[in-house]
């Protein structure tokens, strides 16, 4: 006999269920299997779980991401600033040698949260108007079908907290009006204590908690951060011990503007004398006792676009030495702050069922210093009319302001620095055509889960595995629906299968990098790649206007070829030995970039003309 169909059932279910997919917390439609009559004492309920609980004894998950630093800064990885927390977190737990990033801040924190390509993402730059492009790659828009790690582990029963730099919101979606599904809380975050932009004040912060400005206490942000976050953790054990949480912490440091107190700095007062070319030198010997870099490595020469230390002026050398001297402290003090994130886990004897990911750098070294630094967000060689003599005696006039709270101040080191902290590398942030961008280090440290203790991992690795690593590890599926919304396919590949084999054949084998146009693309450990005309050192030298013999042409560029397995900080360029490995990896290149919307590729001349518009009443 054919059941007849309850004609309540359809209004009471649509009571209950919150189906919307306008409704950024909507819940995955359940069926329910109750009965419906007229009366309840002869219909039978079905509770319907709305809040999932996680696991029991799932592990927290903290994922935390610095800025501009490159792979040879910290002493964990051979630099000579000091690093004790990272030390510890490293020496408890893996460190990975060939992990990469995007090259720049936003693509890498929207591939880092979503897993996927930032070019499939809407990510290819930046989320700002005159860094975009209104093309599918870079419109700057993470659309709901592209989820976070966040929005999969609220639903599987975690808290879910974001701390520090965002950089992901649009700008027209930035004030206190929203709307909101491009901020961390539209994002699958509970709560925020962030930042929105690409850079801040670190003692006047654009502060941001949940969905409203705030006004910043005055300390340094990234004391501020870190309290928050201990209070996060400590309520959530206070109310719901066994529920566990994801904290996504990434400070503003160590981007411009290196701002900490003199308590800090002043402890690496003269550690830099020596300079650049011998602060090269010293960590690159480092990185071979630690076993951080192959044995056979051979250091490159110093970039075209840096003088030789020995060549320049006392003056200059003194100058040179107190950035380098703010940045050092500005990096020990982050890792202190994040210490004591890691001491309060350890004391609320949380820390051996967390699992942490320290990726150290969004980028490599950053080279918006130019040639000799900045201090003042008005007063920049390159980008003001203002002679290199000129500005070359402002900026020695700036010595005792590096660093300070000064309200004007943006300071960053220069060039020669960018690439003594991206040792053993060539190059710097957003030249993703180069290993000097991409190439980051990761710690992973998970008492519980990984019994290894101070290994290192040579893996290729890349900022979209983190996600997938991170659902293997809890012990949750990648779902094909999330708040109501058909997923598309991540494109990471979990690092647990390395967590007990240091030999264990790589899982992530191909891989792109572009920004600005610079592009490159990894294969089997052959690894293709070309430099843009003009770049941005090429755009600032030249004061905004293009280089002269430059032809802004990607199909007149040169491409690069290396073989990474045996030259692993590209010094021997193979494109003339190996045409038909070349030929093969730029065809593999264009079918990427069909694939993840990379082309047209958008440059700094494409942003100059588009912050015209902006800033000329055109938009």
């Amino acid at each position: 006999m054919k059941q007849k169909r309850n004609p309540y059932l359809p209004l009471l279910a649509g009571a209950v269920l919150m189906t919307s997919a306008n409704n950024l917390f909507a819940q995955t439609e359940q069926e329910w299997k109750g009965k419906i009559t007229k009366s309840h004492k002869t219909s039978t309920p079905y509770k319907v779980d709305y809040l999932k609980k996680a696991k029991a004894g799932s592990p927290n998950v903290v994922v935390i991401l610095l800025d501009d630093v490159g792979y040879g800064a910290t002493g964990t990885f051979g630099g000579l600033i000091n690093t004790p927390t990272f030390d510890a977190l490293a020496n408890n737990g893996l460190r990975y040698t060939n992990f990469h990033t995007a090259g720049i801040c936003s693509p890498t924190r929207a591939a880092l949260l979503t897993g996927r390509n930032h070019h499939s993402v809407g990510m290819g730059l930046f989320p700002h108007f005159y860094l975009s492009a209104d093309y599918p790659g870079y419109d700057g828009h993470i659309k709901p079908n592209k989820g976070t790690i966040a929005e999969v582990l609220r639903e599987n029963g975690y808290s879910t907290y974001q701390l520090g730099k965002w950089h992901l919101t649009p700008d027209d979606e930035s004030t206190d009006l929203g709307p909101f599904e491009r901020w961390p809380s539209g994002k699958g975050f509970d709560h925020n204590f962030s930042f929105l932009g690409g850079a801040t004040d670190q003692y006047k912060p654009d502060l941001v908690e949940d969905n409203q400005h705030i006004k910043p206490d005055g300390r340094h942000l990234t004391a501020q951060l870190t309290d928050k976050a201990i209070s996060y953790i400590t309520r959530q054990k206070a109310i719901a011990p066994n529920k566990p949480f994801f904290l996504y912490f990434a400070p503003g440091a160590t981007h411009a503007p290196h701002q900490v107190s003199k308590e800090w700095s002043d402890k690496y007062k003269g550690k830099f004398d020596e300079g650049w070319d011998v602060f090269r030198e010293k960590v690159f010997a480092n990185q071979k006792k630690l076993g951080v870099i192959p044995a056979n490595a051979v250091l490159p020469e110093r970039n075209d676009f840096i003088k030789a230390w020995k060549d320049l002026p006392a003056e200059e050398q003194h100058l040179y030495a107190r950035f380098m001297e703010v940045y050092a402290g500005f990096l020990e003090y982050t890792d202190y702050e994040i210490g004591r994130l890691v001491n309060h886990l350890k004391e609320s004897k949380q820390l051996d069922n967390t699992a942490i990911f320290v990726i150290i750098g969004d980028n490599g070294g950053s080279k918006e210093g130019l040639e000799y630094g900045v201090t003042n967000k008005t007063i920049r060689f390159g980008a003001d009319n203002i002679t290199r003599e000129e500005y070359k005696k402002y900026i020695l006039s700036e010595y005792d302001k590096i660093g300070t709270p000064d309200v004007k101040s943006v300071a960053n080191y220069p060039l020669g620095w960018a690439q003594a902290t991206n040792t053993p590398f060539k190059f710097w942030k957003s030249d993703a055509n180069a290993e000097g961008a991409t190439h980051n280090p990761l710690i992973v440290h998970y008492p519980n889960g990984i019994k290894e203790k101070g290994e290192v991992r040579t893996q290729f690795g890349h900022v979209t595995d983190i996600l997938p690593t991170i659902e293997e590890i809890v012990g949750v599926q990648q779902p094909e629906v999330l708040r109501g919304i058909k997923q598309d396919p991540i494109h990471g590949k979990s690092l647990a299968y390395s967590f007990g084999d240091a030999k264990a054949p790589e899982q992530h084998t191909q891989q792109y990098f572009t920004i600005f146009g610079n592009r490159a693309i990894y294969k089997d450990g052959w690894k293709a790649g070309a430099a843009h005309h003009p770049n941005t050192l090429e755009t600032f030298t030249y004061k905004g206007e293009t280089p002269p013999n430059i032809e802004n042409n990607p199909d007149k560029e040169e491409w690069e070829l290396y073989n990474l397995k045996e030259d692993f900080n590209e010094r021997v360029n193979l494109a003339k030995k190996y045409p038909e490995k070349l030929k093969e990896l730029k065809a593999l290149f264009d079918s990427e970039a069909a694939k993840y919307n990379i082309y047209p590729l958008i440059d700094v001349e494409h942003a100059a003309e588009r912050y015209k518009v902006q800033f000329s009443g055109g938009k």
